[in-house]
Protein backbone atom coordinates (compact mmCIF):
# COMPACT_ATOMS: atom_id res chain seq x y z
CA UNK A 1 0.00 0.00 0.00
CA UNK A 2 1.33 3.26 -0.50
CA UNK A 3 3.01 4.52 2.56
CA UNK A 4 1.30 7.87 1.92
CA UNK A 5 -1.81 6.01 1.97
CA UNK A 6 -1.15 4.30 5.32
CA UNK A 7 -0.25 7.20 6.88
CA UNK A 8 -3.23 9.05 6.59
CA UNK A 9 -5.40 6.11 7.50
CA UNK A 10 -3.03 5.88 10.81
CA UNK A 11 -4.34 9.97 11.10
CA UNK A 12 -7.40 9.41 10.39
CA UNK A 13 -7.99 6.31 12.80
CA UNK A 14 -6.28 8.65 15.58
CA UNK A 15 -8.48 11.29 15.04
CA UNK A 16 -11.80 8.87 14.96
CA UNK A 17 -10.25 7.26 18.01
CA UNK A 18 -10.00 10.66 19.48
CA UNK A 19 -13.70 11.83 19.01
CA UNK A 20 -14.70 8.82 19.86
CA UNK A 21 -13.31 9.25 23.57
CA UNK A 22 -14.65 13.16 23.44
CA UNK A 23 -17.89 12.31 22.72
CA UNK A 24 -17.80 9.83 25.82
CA UNK A 25 -16.39 11.70 27.62
CA UNK A 26 -19.24 14.46 27.33
CA UNK A 27 -21.91 11.47 27.24
CA UNK A 28 -20.30 10.66 30.48
CA UNK A 29 -21.11 14.23 32.09
CA UNK A 30 -24.09 14.39 30.61
CA UNK A 31 -25.16 11.10 31.60
CA UNK A 32 -23.85 12.20 35.49
CA UNK A 33 -25.89 15.40 35.28
CA UNK A 34 -29.19 13.71 34.18
CA UNK A 35 -28.43 11.18 36.64
CA UNK A 36 -28.27 14.19 39.15
CA UNK A 37 -31.73 15.51 38.12
CA UNK A 38 -33.39 12.73 37.69
CA UNK A 39 -32.85 11.72 41.03
CA UNK A 40 -33.40 15.33 42.07
CA UNK A 41 -36.89 14.98 40.66
CA UNK A 42 -37.19 11.69 41.96
CA UNK A 43 -36.49 12.34 45.56
CA UNK A 44 -36.29 15.89 46.51
CA UNK A 45 -38.58 18.24 43.95
CA UNK A 46 -41.30 17.35 46.38
CA UNK A 47 -40.75 18.93 49.07
CA UNK A 48 -37.54 21.77 47.78
CA UNK A 49 -39.71 22.50 44.39
CA UNK A 50 -38.08 22.13 41.37
CA UNK A 51 -34.92 23.98 40.87
CA UNK A 52 -34.82 24.21 44.17
CA UNK A 53 -37.19 27.01 45.10
CA UNK A 54 -38.54 25.30 48.33
CA UNK A 55 -41.61 24.19 49.51
CA UNK A 56 -42.49 21.64 51.93
CA UNK A 57 -38.77 21.75 51.98
CA UNK A 58 -37.05 24.84 52.79
CA UNK A 59 -35.50 26.44 48.97
CA UNK A 60 -32.05 25.11 47.92
CA UNK A 61 -31.30 27.80 45.50
CA UNK A 62 -30.20 30.52 47.75
CA UNK A 63 -27.02 31.93 46.72
CA UNK A 64 -26.37 32.42 50.13
CA UNK A 65 -27.09 29.21 51.20
CA UNK A 66 -24.83 27.65 48.60
CA UNK A 67 -22.01 29.92 49.55
CA UNK A 68 -21.80 29.17 53.15
CA UNK A 69 -22.04 24.97 53.00
CA UNK A 70 -20.01 22.45 52.17
CA UNK A 71 -20.72 19.53 49.90
CA UNK A 72 -20.25 17.15 52.94
CA UNK A 73 -22.98 19.18 54.38
CA UNK A 74 -25.35 18.07 51.83
CA UNK A 75 -24.25 14.81 51.59
CA UNK A 76 -24.86 14.02 55.31
CA UNK A 77 -27.99 16.00 55.09
CA UNK A 78 -29.54 13.86 52.35
CA UNK A 79 -27.47 10.83 54.42
CA UNK A 80 -29.13 11.53 57.85
CA UNK A 81 -32.33 13.29 56.90
CA UNK A 82 -33.80 15.74 59.95
CA UNK A 83 -35.30 13.63 62.49
CA UNK A 84 -38.60 14.71 63.29
CA UNK A 85 -38.13 17.69 61.08
CA UNK A 86 -39.96 16.75 57.51
CA UNK A 87 -36.38 15.54 55.95
CA UNK A 88 -36.44 12.23 55.54
CA UNK A 89 -33.08 10.39 55.72
CA UNK A 90 -31.85 8.04 52.03
CA UNK A 91 -29.57 5.63 53.74
CA UNK A 92 -30.47 3.33 50.51
CA UNK A 93 -28.88 5.74 48.17
CA UNK A 94 -25.52 5.11 46.63
CA UNK A 95 -22.48 7.22 47.17
CA UNK A 96 -22.55 7.88 43.31
CA UNK A 97 -26.41 9.02 43.38
CA UNK A 98 -25.56 11.03 46.55
CA UNK A 99 -22.85 12.45 45.00
CA UNK A 100 -25.02 13.54 41.47
CA UNK A 101 -27.72 14.71 43.55
CA UNK A 102 -24.91 17.10 45.43
CA UNK A 103 -23.58 18.87 42.46
CA UNK A 104 -27.38 18.81 40.82
CA UNK A 105 -27.85 21.23 43.76
CA UNK A 106 -24.61 22.75 43.40
CA UNK A 107 -25.66 23.59 39.69
CA UNK A 108 -28.38 25.73 41.48
CA UNK A 109 -25.82 28.90 42.11
CA UNK A 110 -22.67 28.47 39.74
CA UNK A 111 -19.86 28.96 42.30
CA UNK A 112 -17.22 26.95 43.46
CA UNK A 113 -17.55 24.98 46.71
CA UNK A 114 -16.53 26.65 49.67
CA UNK A 115 -13.62 25.83 51.19
CA UNK A 116 -13.50 25.23 55.42
CA UNK A 117 -11.27 24.79 57.66
CA UNK A 118 -11.28 21.24 59.72
CA UNK A 119 -10.39 23.23 62.77
CA UNK A 120 -13.05 22.85 65.61
CA UNK A 121 -14.28 26.03 66.91
CA UNK A 122 -12.83 27.01 70.68
CA UNK A 123 -15.52 29.12 72.32
CA UNK A 124 -17.52 29.47 75.82
CA UNK A 125 -20.89 27.79 75.51
CA UNK A 126 -22.46 29.16 78.33
CA UNK A 127 -21.54 32.76 77.35
CA UNK A 128 -23.58 31.31 73.82
CA UNK A 129 -26.64 30.24 75.66
CA UNK A 130 -26.96 34.05 76.62
CA UNK A 131 -26.30 35.30 73.16
CA UNK A 132 -28.74 32.68 71.52
CA UNK A 133 -31.63 33.69 73.66
CA UNK A 134 -30.71 37.46 72.73
CA UNK A 135 -30.12 36.94 68.78
CA UNK A 136 -31.32 33.74 67.75
CA UNK A 137 -34.37 31.82 70.11
CA UNK A 138 -36.64 34.34 68.26
CA UNK A 139 -36.46 32.33 65.52
CA UNK A 140 -34.79 29.01 66.40
CA UNK A 141 -36.85 28.63 69.74
CA UNK A 142 -35.57 28.65 72.96
CA UNK A 143 -33.79 25.43 73.05
CA UNK A 144 -33.13 25.12 69.56
CA UNK A 145 -35.71 23.50 68.32
CA UNK A 146 -37.06 25.59 64.92
CA UNK A 147 -39.84 27.63 63.93
CA UNK A 148 -43.51 25.01 64.07
CA UNK A 149 -44.55 23.96 60.84
CA UNK A 150 -43.38 23.05 57.43
CA UNK A 151 -41.72 25.01 54.46
CA UNK A 152 -45.33 25.49 53.47
CA UNK A 153 -46.69 29.20 53.66
CA UNK A 154 -50.07 27.95 55.13
CA UNK A 155 -48.13 26.04 57.98
CA UNK A 156 -46.49 28.93 58.89
CA UNK A 157 -46.46 32.55 59.26
CA UNK A 158 -46.66 34.66 55.98
CA UNK A 159 -44.67 37.26 56.98
CA UNK A 160 -41.53 34.54 57.60
CA UNK A 161 -40.49 33.17 53.92
CA UNK A 162 -39.01 30.33 55.26
CA UNK A 163 -39.01 28.45 58.15
CA UNK A 164 -36.35 28.28 60.94
CA UNK A 165 -34.36 25.01 60.86
CA UNK A 166 -33.94 23.05 64.12
CA UNK A 167 -30.32 23.29 65.55
CA UNK A 168 -30.70 21.00 68.35
CA UNK A 169 -31.39 18.23 65.84
CA UNK A 170 -29.37 15.03 65.25
CA UNK A 171 -29.31 15.45 61.30
CA UNK A 172 -27.88 18.69 61.16
CA UNK A 173 -25.49 18.61 64.13
CA UNK A 174 -23.79 15.16 62.86
CA UNK A 175 -23.95 17.28 59.02
CA UNK A 176 -22.84 21.17 59.98
CA UNK A 177 -19.15 21.45 60.72
CA UNK A 178 -18.15 23.87 63.44
CA UNK A 179 -17.13 25.55 60.45
CA UNK A 180 -20.28 25.97 58.25
CA UNK A 181 -22.13 26.90 61.34
CA UNK A 182 -19.55 29.47 62.09
CA UNK A 183 -20.30 31.35 58.27
CA UNK A 184 -23.67 30.63 58.17
CA UNK A 185 -24.00 32.96 61.82
CA UNK A 186 -21.01 35.35 60.95
CA UNK A 187 -22.68 35.83 56.85
CA UNK A 188 -26.61 35.35 57.80
CA UNK A 189 -28.77 34.53 54.55
CA UNK A 190 -30.17 37.06 52.48
CA UNK A 191 -33.82 36.75 51.57
CA UNK A 192 -34.47 34.64 54.69
CA UNK A 193 -34.73 36.52 58.55
CA UNK A 194 -31.41 34.94 59.29
CA UNK A 195 -29.11 38.40 59.33
CA UNK A 196 -25.35 38.31 59.75
CA UNK A 197 -25.00 38.76 63.17
CA UNK A 198 -20.79 40.17 62.41
CA UNK A 199 -23.30 43.38 60.65
CA UNK A 200 -24.88 43.53 63.80
CA UNK A 201 -21.69 43.94 65.98
CA UNK A 202 -21.07 40.57 67.21
CA UNK A 203 -17.68 39.87 67.21
CA UNK A 204 -15.56 36.26 66.44
CA UNK A 205 -15.17 35.84 69.62
CA UNK A 206 -18.87 36.25 70.16
CA UNK A 207 -19.71 33.90 67.55
CA UNK A 208 -17.13 31.03 68.68
CA UNK A 209 -19.28 31.28 71.71
CA UNK A 210 -22.95 30.87 69.75
CA UNK A 211 -21.29 27.81 67.92
CA UNK A 212 -20.28 26.27 71.11
CA UNK A 213 -23.16 26.50 72.25
CA UNK A 214 -25.07 25.24 69.21
CA UNK A 215 -22.64 22.47 69.43
CA UNK A 216 -23.76 21.80 73.13
CA UNK A 217 -26.93 20.34 71.53
CA UNK A 218 -25.35 17.32 70.41
CA UNK A 219 -25.40 15.90 74.19
CA UNK A 220 -29.32 16.50 73.91
CA UNK A 221 -30.67 15.54 70.67
CA UNK A 222 -30.04 11.75 70.24
CA UNK A 223 -33.56 11.01 71.58
CA UNK A 224 -34.88 14.01 71.36
CA UNK A 225 -36.92 13.59 68.12
CA UNK A 226 -37.41 9.80 68.40
CA UNK A 227 -40.19 8.50 66.51
CA UNK A 228 -41.60 4.81 66.73
CA UNK A 229 -44.45 3.66 64.14
CA UNK A 230 -47.46 2.47 66.14
CA UNK A 231 -47.45 -1.45 66.10
CA UNK A 232 -51.01 -1.23 64.09
CA UNK A 233 -50.93 0.78 61.00
CA UNK A 234 -54.86 0.30 61.07
CA UNK A 235 -57.55 0.65 63.65
CA UNK A 236 -60.08 -2.52 63.87
CA UNK A 237 -63.39 -3.05 66.08
CA UNK A 238 -65.77 -5.51 65.36
CA UNK A 239 -69.42 -4.13 65.72
CA UNK A 240 -71.90 -6.74 67.63
CA UNK A 241 -74.60 -5.20 65.24
CA UNK A 242 -75.94 -5.46 61.94
CA UNK A 243 -74.04 -2.98 59.51
CA UNK A 244 -77.15 -1.26 58.24
CA UNK A 245 -77.11 -0.50 62.32
CA UNK A 246 -73.67 -0.06 62.93
CA UNK A 247 -73.48 2.87 59.89
CA UNK A 248 -76.16 4.73 61.74
CA UNK A 249 -74.74 4.22 65.36
CA UNK A 250 -70.71 5.72 63.63
CA UNK A 251 -73.27 8.62 62.30
CA UNK A 252 -74.32 9.30 65.85
CA UNK A 253 -70.97 8.49 67.72
CA UNK A 254 -69.78 11.05 65.12
CA UNK A 255 -72.80 13.85 66.20
CA UNK A 256 -71.92 12.92 69.91
CA UNK A 257 -67.93 13.69 69.69
CA UNK A 258 -68.67 16.83 68.37
CA UNK A 259 -68.11 16.67 64.73
CA UNK A 260 -70.27 16.98 61.86
CA UNK A 261 -70.53 14.04 58.93
CA UNK A 262 -69.00 15.41 55.96
CA UNK A 263 -70.04 12.95 53.53
CA UNK A 264 -70.66 9.22 52.87
CA UNK A 265 -70.06 6.43 49.95
CA UNK A 266 -69.62 3.06 49.19
CA UNK A 267 -65.88 2.30 48.99
CA UNK A 268 -64.60 2.72 45.30
CA UNK A 269 -67.73 4.58 44.68
CA UNK A 270 -66.96 6.96 41.36
CA UNK A 271 -64.65 4.50 40.73
CA UNK A 272 -65.70 1.14 39.96
CA UNK A 273 -69.10 1.18 37.64
CA UNK A 274 -72.38 1.21 39.78
CA UNK A 275 -73.44 -1.89 40.74
CA UNK A 276 -70.31 -3.71 40.74
CA UNK A 277 -67.72 -4.58 43.88
CA UNK A 278 -68.01 -5.13 46.87
CA UNK A 279 -71.07 -3.41 48.40
CA UNK A 280 -71.02 -3.66 52.20
CA UNK A 281 -68.22 -1.31 52.20
CA UNK A 282 -69.62 2.09 53.54
CA UNK A 283 -67.30 5.09 54.22
CA UNK A 284 -67.93 8.16 56.30
CA UNK A 285 -66.20 10.94 56.79
CA UNK A 286 -66.06 13.10 59.53
CA UNK A 287 -64.67 16.51 61.16
CA UNK A 288 -65.06 19.72 61.99
CA UNK A 289 -63.38 22.69 60.85
CA UNK A 290 -60.86 23.37 63.71
CA UNK A 291 -59.41 19.98 63.43
CA UNK A 292 -58.90 19.96 59.80
CA UNK A 293 -57.23 23.50 59.81
CA UNK A 294 -55.26 22.60 62.81
CA UNK A 295 -53.73 19.67 61.09
CA UNK A 296 -53.10 21.65 57.99
CA UNK A 297 -51.00 24.20 60.19
CA UNK A 298 -48.92 21.10 61.81
CA UNK A 299 -48.70 19.62 58.17
CA UNK A 300 -50.33 20.35 55.02
CA UNK A 301 -49.52 16.61 54.02
CA UNK A 302 -52.47 15.99 56.31
CA UNK A 303 -54.78 17.19 53.67
CA UNK A 304 -54.53 13.17 52.70
CA UNK A 305 -56.46 11.97 56.24
CA UNK A 306 -58.81 14.77 56.85
CA UNK A 307 -61.01 14.81 57.19
CA UNK A 308 -61.41 11.39 59.04
CA UNK A 309 -62.62 8.62 57.76
CA UNK A 310 -64.18 5.52 59.34
CA UNK A 311 -65.08 2.50 57.53
CA UNK A 312 -67.94 -0.17 57.61
CA UNK A 313 -67.88 -3.60 56.24
CA UNK A 314 -69.26 -6.64 56.61
CA UNK A 315 -67.98 -10.08 55.46
CA UNK A 316 -68.92 -13.85 56.38
CA UNK A 317 -71.73 -12.18 58.33
CA UNK A 318 -68.89 -10.22 60.61
CA UNK A 319 -69.14 -6.27 61.13
CA UNK A 320 -66.14 -4.24 61.38
CA UNK A 321 -65.20 -0.97 61.27
CA UNK A 322 -62.01 0.12 60.47
CA UNK A 323 -59.70 3.59 60.51
CA UNK A 324 -56.09 4.60 59.58
CA UNK A 325 -54.36 4.91 62.67
CA UNK A 326 -53.89 8.64 63.66
CA UNK A 327 -50.38 7.50 65.40
CA UNK A 328 -48.72 6.91 62.48
CA UNK A 329 -48.82 10.24 60.97
CA UNK A 330 -45.82 11.64 63.56
CA UNK A 331 -43.84 8.84 61.71
CA UNK A 332 -44.89 8.85 58.05
CA UNK A 333 -44.40 12.63 57.55
CA UNK A 334 -41.24 12.65 60.25
CA UNK A 335 -42.76 15.65 61.82
CA UNK A 336 -43.01 15.36 65.48
CA UNK A 337 -44.77 18.42 66.05
CA UNK A 338 -47.80 16.20 64.79
CA UNK A 339 -47.66 14.24 67.83
CA UNK A 340 -50.05 15.41 70.49
CA UNK A 341 -52.40 16.30 67.11
CA UNK A 342 -52.24 12.52 65.91
CA UNK A 343 -52.98 11.55 69.65
CA UNK A 344 -56.09 13.98 70.04
CA UNK A 345 -57.05 12.45 66.70
CA UNK A 346 -56.31 8.82 67.79
CA UNK A 347 -58.71 9.35 71.06
CA UNK A 348 -61.46 10.70 69.03
CA UNK A 349 -61.61 8.04 66.90
CA UNK A 350 -61.49 5.35 69.73
CA UNK A 351 -64.39 7.32 71.79
CA UNK A 352 -66.63 6.68 68.31
CA UNK A 353 -65.37 2.96 67.71
CA UNK A 354 -66.36 2.32 71.58
CA UNK A 355 -69.58 4.12 71.44
CA UNK A 356 -70.75 3.09 68.04
CA UNK A 357 -70.26 -0.89 68.71
CA UNK A 358 -71.63 -1.08 72.49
Amino acid sequence: MNPVLILLSVVVLSLSACAQVERAEITSDRDEETAGARLYAQYCSVCHGNHGRGGVGVPLALEDFLESVSNQYIERTIRLGRPGRVMPAFPRLTDQEVQAITEYVRSFHWADEPLFSSEPVEGDPELGGKLFIAFCARCHGANGEGGEGTGVSFSRPTFIPILAPALNNAGYLASASDQVIKRSLALGRERTPMRSLSAMGLSEQNIDDLVSYIRSFQTLSADRAAIKRPVDAVLVQQSPHSYEQTIERIRQAVVNSGHSVVREELLGEGIVDPGEGERKQYVVYFGSLQIISDGLAHDPRMGLFLPGKITIVEHAGVVKVLASNPEQYTALFNNIALSDFAAMLHGIYLAIFKEATS
